[in-house]
């Protein structure tokens, strides 16, 4: 039935209509990039860094591996061409709404939790006692012992930013685990057939998320800790955010999302509502015929003989 229904619901029939069902979900998203702008302008708590603390944040000061510019190519720009691809190829707005809708949900929730979660903990980065003391001469309270940074404010502000790593959450993991999930479902990678080679689609989104996870300990901005945890942290976010929209991938139909089966559906419904009004309305009008001749036949005009067939037209009609 759902293949019978190819191309039926485009961006030009029912684009408008879907955007007006989620008009709410798009005015929250926007209040979640409004909550995401004033957590990273909130300076994060500055945790105690005293001088035997220094020894596992004296890693060097390093750029990227992967440049600034290429996490939005890998986690936005590569998910929305598939999105993309797939909708010239089946023509259902209702998959690429919800494809995009839900990955900017995985971006946005991962984001803030994230970044509340970093501005709580304050913990210091790996390269922590160089963004602190630039040339390399440390100064610490005689009192407390912490830290006397005089480095970069916004080093320093960077610096208590370790825990959970937010390129792993939300800009890497969490996009392409959506990804993945979204994957599995349209090549039905677990449909019981036993073609594990479509493993290695599902499985590609998530080594290369992996793998710039380990660039950020490789470049000493986290430490293992912080990308494991903000890994699960993306992967747990994404997987809500797709099953809130699309079936499991083993299922029948978790080759399309919820939306798309119940249009389907009301479809079907809506026609055999017309067959089932002519039925009714041709009962309607039997009963009609029956009350007048009846009514004749009271008066004399017409004999039972006649009132007889049209009756049992009536009741063998309510029958059926």
């Amino acid at each position: 039935m759902a293949d019978s229904h190819v191309g039926v619901h485009t961006i030009k029939s029912h684009g408008v209509k879907v955007l007006r069902f989620h008009m709410h979900d798009w005015f929250v998203f926007l209040l979640l990039v409004g909550i995401e702008i004033g957590l990273n302008v909130i300076d994060p708590f500055h945790r105690f860094v005293g001088e035997d603390m220094m020894t596992d944040l004296k890693y060097p000061l390093k750029d990227n591996t992967v440049p600034f510019w290429a996490v939005p190519l890998i986690a936005i720009v590569l998910p929305l061409l598939i999105f993309i691809a797939i909708y010239f190829r089946r023509r259902d707005v209702y998959d690429l709404h919800h494809a995009i809708l839900g990955l900017l949900y995985s971006v946005l929730v991962t984001g803030v939790i994230t970044d509340a979660i970093k501005d709580a903990v304050g913990r210091p980065r790996p390269d922590f006692f160089w963004r602190c003391f630039p040339d390399g001469k440390s100064a610490f309270d005689p009192l407390t012992g912490n830290v006397i940074c005089h480095g970069l404010r916004s080093d320093i502000k960077e610096g208590h930013k370790s825990f959970p790593s937010g390129h792993t959450s939300c800009k890497v993991l969490c996009r392409p685990g959506f990804v993945s999930w979204y994957l599995s479902g349209k090549i039905r990678a677990f449909d019981r057939r036993g073609h594990i080679g479509k493993l290695c689609i599902v499985f590609l989104p998530l080594l290369v998320a992996a793998l710039v996870g380990v660039s950020r300990v490789d470049d000493y901005w986290h430490h293992w800790q912080d990308v494991f945890a903000g890994g699960l942290l993306g992967l747990t976010v994404a997987s809500f955010c797709y099953l809130q929209f699309f079936p499991l991938p083993y299922d029948t139909e978790g080759w399309g999302p919820h939306a798309y089966f119940r249009t389907l559906a009301e479809m079907e419904q809506a026609k055999d509502r017309p067959s089932i009004s002519l039925a009714d309305s041709h009962v309607q009008q039997q009963e009609g015929e029956a009350l007048c001749l009846v009514s004749s036949g009271a008066q004399g005009r017409v004999d039972e003989a006649e009132t007889r067939p049209v009756i049992e037209d009536i009741e063998n009609g309510r029958r059926q």
